[in-house]
């Protein structure tokens, strides 16, 4: 397989450099019919690769937390569109086989793939093999006039089409079905910008979206004649509100043995003299004006920092790694400190470099922030992990993984 796609690959190469321009209309679509025909094609393979790797552990056995992470890391791809491929992936390999060979037939697309397979399970649970077998060759027909979106809607009432006297059940069916599919493509996203603002995408079930608008709405009104919010600013300030009122609340679980709360760095001589910014653990810049801000209503802990970041003293150590030590700790590392995680500080665990165990210390210079996934890898698998010279942690693959053991270390969490 591995050679033939090297040769497609030269093919396809080849045809990146020829001259578009010469083409007669009618060649100039049909060359774009055969590329698009071609993705699809591409996509099966694809999927069949990934499902493979899912199915053998692959990303577990190399570290990953998931196949999602696995390829985000291997195929330069988002967590979101990795995941997605994960789940089509599976759920064309447990669904009609009819549905995986219009797509390598190229005659439909990966998108037209998942709809025709979301339909193709409800229909199944509802009508049995026969009717879904009827479905999937409809819907593989109307894939070719119709988009995905247009495409889903037909798909509800399929029914009527191949087991009328079944359309009523399929109905509730379908309703269930999009109930599961609502909690399965669940996520929320937050995107760092390079100014330090968020963005915030994602896609709320219709629990979450009720409580969400519940909890804003009220907050979301013109505060008098002389609010020039826009719509989309007060939905923001409202937003905030109910984190800070969450915050106070004091119900939040904690975070490595410290409540939820806000950590926030900078130096003394820039808060006396309101001009130096700081900046959040999560790595976000702020200004001086909303440091001081936040320093008006906060508990404010000092720590020695050395030229090259070093956290030098941080107060009294503790027997745990919590508190101050813990707060050092998310200074120097940031996030997971595993290559590849990004995994906030706020989700990871503190581990001794050298075991406690073993005599290790309950140190600045024995510790590493790992995730819970990460955390559980290191105890039972060949990585190892020390402390470079310049005091950031490092690590090291087994042999069968890397024979060169070549030492790495995790770039999402440096900030320079």
């Amino acid at each position: 397989m591995v050679e033939e796609l090297a040769q497609a690959e030269d093919v396809i190469a080849a045809c990146t450099t020829a001259a578009t321009w010469v083409l007669p209309e009618h060649e100039l679509i049909a060359a774009l019919d055969a590329a698009h025909r071609l993705e699809q094609r591409l996509a099966a393979v694809k999927l069949a690769l990934i499902r493979e790797i899912d199915g053998r552990g692959t990303a577990r056995a190399q570290g990953s937390s998931s196949t999602a992470v696995w390829l985000r890391e291997r195929l330069r791809l988002s967590v979101p569109t990795a995941r997605r491929l994960v789940d089509v992936a599976a759920a064309l390999d447990s669904g009609n086989p009819g549905i995986r060979q219009a797509l390598a037939d190229g005659v439909i697309s990966l998108d037209q793939a998942r709809v025709i397979a979301d339909t193709a399970a409800t229909v199944q649970t509802t009508a049995g093999a026969e009717a879904t077998d009827k479905a999937v060759s409809l819907l593989t027909d109307w894939a070719g006039q119709f988009e995905p979106t247009l495409l889903r809607k037909l798909g509800t009432r399929i029914l009527d089409h191949v087991a009328p006297d079944l359309a009523d059940a399929a109905a509730k069916a379908a309703l269930d079905a999009d109930a599961a599919r609502a909690a399965r493509d669940r996520h929320l996203t937050l995107s760092e910008q390079t100014d330090g603002r968020l963005r915030l995408t994602g896609t709320l079930d219709a629990e979450t979206a009720g409580l969400l608008r519940a909890a804003i709405d009220p907050l979301t009104a013109p505060s008098g004649a002389d609010d020039l919010r826009s719509p989309g600013q007060r939905r923001h300030d409202a937003l905030a509100d109910v984190c800070r009122l969450s915050l106070r609340t004091a119900e939040l679980p904690e975070h490595g043995g410290d409540p939820a709360q806000i950590v926030v760095t900078t130096t003394y001589d820039a808060l006396a003299a309101k001009l130096g910014a700081g900046s959040l653990d999560t790595g976000l810049q702020l200004t001086p004006q909303v440091v001081r801000r936040l320093a008006c209503d906060a508990t404010l802990l000092p720590a020695v920092l050395g030229g090259a970041g070093q956290v030098l003293d941080v107060g009294r150590q503790r027997r745990l790694i919590t508190g101050s030590l813990r707060r050092a700790l998310v200074l120097r590392d940031q996030g997971c400190a595993f290559p590849g995680c990004d995994r906030p500080p706020r989700w990871c665990d503190a581990h001794h470099v050298e075991h406690w165990a073993d005599g290790g210390q309950t140190s600045l210079t024995n510790a590493v922030l790992l995730c819970g996934h990460h955390h559980r890898h290191l105890h039972h698998s060949g990585w190892t992990v020390r402390l470079a010279s310049d005091g950031h942690p490092e690590f090291t693959a087994p042999a069968w993984l890397d024979p060169e053991q070549v030492p790495r270390r995790n770039h999402y969490h440096r900030r320079t």
